[in-house]
């Protein structure tokens, strides 16, 4: 195993148990919730990027036999439907809660246009 995927291992592993420890945590207050809400979406990123390096290198999915990659495949298209369906969930739930989603910047019309020579 290379030092780089050792190093990744290991901080995977610290990062599990932070995540735990703030699970188990009774009576959190708002603000242990919102550093655990961040540290979780923390934790999701993480991963994600790694993924997307596996996924953008063949030279690393080439070791990777058919069966492997149906397999891996099939967990990330459930845990993608699973987060996306909650995604929407929780969506549906801000907007109900009067949160608006990005809104658009409108330009002034009397504002020059910035241009560059």
């Amino acid at each position: 195993m290379s030092f780089l995927s050792e190093k990744w291992i290991e901080a995977s592993k610290k990062l599990l148990n932070e995540l735990k420890r703030l699970e188990e945590t009774k009576e959190r207050d708002r603000l242990d919730l919102v550093r655990s809400l961040r540290l979780t979406i923390y934790a999701l990123q993480r991963s994600l990027m790694g993924w997307m390096q596996l996924a953008n290198n063949p030279d690393m999915l080439t070791r990777f036999t058919h069966k492997d990659l149906e397999e891996i495949n099939k967990k990330l298209l459930q845990f993608s439907h699973s987060f996306i369906e909650y995604d929407l969930e929780a969506t549906k739930l801000g907007t109900k809660k009067g949160l608006k989603t990005g809104k658009k910047v409108k330009k002034k019309k009397d504002r020059m246009e910035m241009f560059y020579v």
